[in-house]
């Protein structure tokens, strides 16, 4: 059984606040995640092929590419927006 101070530890790292009440909760339910966890571990697997999904997926994306747009609309966009260089809008790096 986790104790309180494992859920505490576990919500502050989650960035969560949470009651005594809650903390009770998620400490029971935690607890009995962890020993399902812990039955899986035991099930054997040997010989068995390791496998991603059932059914064979192909991931599918499509080029990435601007799209024309009317010079009207484009300029009306780029009046409404307060940082641009050029024609294009500046943010902030998030990296």
């Amino acid at each position: 059984m986790l104790s309180k101070e494992e859920v505490k530890h576990i919500a502050k790292l989650a960035r969560l606040q949470l009651s005594d009440e809650e903390i009770e909760k998620y400490q029971k339910e935690l607890s009995l995640i962890l020993d399902y966890i812990g039955k899986l571990k035991e099930v054997d697997i040997k010989g068995v092929e390791p496998t991603s999904h059932s059914i064979e997926m192909e991931n599918i994306t499509r080029k990435d590419r601007a799209l024309p747009a009317k010079a009207e609309i484009r300029e009306k966009l780029l009046e409404q927006i307060p940082e641009k260089e050029g024609d294009y809008l500046k943010v902030r790096s998030i990296l």
